[in-house]
């Protein structure tokens, strides 16, 4: 049997985590056995479903790495599919027409309500007469379509994650609804768990994997697969992914969507390494950076959690910080492009072309202390910067004893040579002479020229900074200010 998977995403909404830590699953499962990974797009509800929605979930899945082999296929295209389904199970006589009104159904729930019961439908326009059925139609009545769910049917499956599963047709809710109303009289647009069945069904899905929320649809799924005579794919129920309390993640912890990730600064590979991680262990424990080829070699459900994901945050960091640190996988060029847009957002005083090696000695400079993408804006506007604001400490800095001899010392052996490229070697000789000839301590000089340059006293290398500032002739310049500041 060749494995094939698929991913269904709604339209709804731009790609959430927890369907995109679906589709790694899936793909992961699908490569580990030189299957097929199937994108469907369930795009049935034509009021929530957008097509800047639908391109965002194009964009992120391709952004991750999670290359489908067939589709995306859309449901708004196969409807005549899901009519053709709705009316085989009219015509078997495993489906009716309801015409309950949202009064009568909302009365029916309140008295269940009282008399302490779960809510559910009860299946009270299961045998209309041909009589009955045209005095609801007389009235103006739309009949929506319910598949029969016998109370005394057991649903029982074998989830490759959670093993024996076991349900009875009587915890469902009564006989459910598969298909809407419509003006007409005619079958109306299907609801997902039809939809779902005819599609897999008809793209030969054999293995479904999933959030463990979709547990009671599977064993509303599996009576209808047995209902229009397909082949029960496999089910897998992966756990969900909470936040910090144990709960879901939600909009209101923050992210939720893969956008959000990508704009905060987080890489594709890392990103999906993590997730990867979020309710599955590769067979070694200590490995935690893997590529998702390394993690597809080793996939296997036997290793999936029941228990929920949490999200830790600090651990995504710490990943992506692996990546971004790798100069291999993240050489100085690959690493100036995937920086560019963040120092524009914030800088537009450079040129990312006629600038581009500056630009790439300074991603150079901060690669190894990166953790997010995002984090280069604030590390690095000290250099783009043509109006530099001191901190306090900075300030305080410059104001020390030594500090007015200091920068004067600097001052007076770079301004002969301004103009001409600095080196690290002759960086290093002002300083020194600066020291020795001033009787300063180093330190003093040192931190004195961070603030005067920086603005800060913490910030990258030094001298490389220092460089970087003078390629721009900017060195000087501060040099100078600060010295104003110290002289006050």
């Amino acid at each position: 049997m060749t494995v094939r998977v698929r991913i269904a995403p709604s339209p709804t909404g731009n790609l959430h985590i927890g369907t995109a830590r679906t589709a790694v699953f899936n793909w992961l499962y699908a490569r580990h056995h030189q299957g097929t990974f199937v994108l469907r797009i369930e795009d049935t509800d034509e009021e929530r479903s957008q097509p800047e929605y639908t391109q965002n979930i194009l964009d992120g899945l391709s952004w991750l790495g999670m290359n489908w082999d067939e589709g995306p296929f859309f449901q708004s295209q196969r409807l005549e599919l899901y009519r053709d389904a709705t009316q085989k199970l009219l015509d078997q006589g495993l489906a009716y027409r309801c015409y309950c009104t949202t009064a009568e159904l909302d009365e029916m729930r309140t008295a269940q309500k009282e008399r302490g019961e779960a809510p559910r439908y009860d299946n009270r326009h299961r045998h209309l007469t041909a009589e009955q059925e045209a005095a609801f139609q007389s009235e103006g009545r739309q009949a929506v379509i319910r598949f029969k769910i016998e109370d005394d049917q057991a649903i029982n499956w074998k989830d490759l994650v959670r093993g024996p599963m076991h349900w009875q047709g009587r915890d469902l809710g009564g006989d459910m609804v598969v298909a809407r109303a419509t003006a007409s009289g005619e079958i109306g647009q299907p609801l997902y768990n039809l939809a779902v069945v005819v599609d897999d069904m008809d793209l030969r899905i054999t293995h479904v994997i999933r959030g463990e929320d979709h547990i009671a649809n599977t064993a509303k799924q599996i009576l209808l697969y047995q209902a229009l005579g397909g082949t029960v794919p496999e089910f897998s129920h992966t756990p969900l992914i909470l936040n910090s309390e144990g709960k879901k993640l939600s909009k209101r912890d923050g992210v939720t969507s893969i956008t959000d990730f990508q704009e905060m600064g987080f890489i594709a590979p890392a990103l999906a390494n993590y997730m990867t991680l979020l309710g599955w262990s590769p067979p070694d424990p200590t490995q935690e950076i893997f590529s998702l080829s390394d993690a597809a070699a080793q996939f296997d459900f036997e290793r999936v959690n029941k228990a929920g994901a949490k999200f830790d945050w600090d651990k995504l960091d710490w990943i992506n910080s692996q990546y971004l640190h790798d100069e291999e996988k993240w050489p100085s060029a690959q690493l100036t492009d995937a920086l560019i847009p963040y120092w524009q957002a914030t800088n537009d005083d450079f040129d990312p072309v006629a600038d581009r090696s500056w630009l790439e000695q300074i991603a150079g400079l901060i690669q190894p202390s990166l953790v997010r993408l995002k984090d280069a804006a604030e590390m690095t506007q000290f250099l783009f910067t043509r109006e530099l604001v001191w901190t306090d400490d900075a300030q305080k800095q410059l104001s020390q004893d030594g500090v007015e001899v200091a920068l004067q010392g600097i001052i007076d052996q770079l301004a002969p040579s301004s103009d001409s490229e600095l080196t690290a070697d002759t960086a290093k000789s002002f300083i020194n002479s600066t020291v020795k000839e001033n009787k300063l301590k180093k330190g003093l000089v040192m931190r004195s020229l961070r603030a005067a340059l920086t603005g800060d006293m913490h910030g990258p290398d030094l001298m490389e900074s220092w460089l970087l500032l003078h390629q721009r002739g900017e060195d000087l310049k501060r040099l100078q200010q600060a010295l104003k500041i110290a002289r006050l």
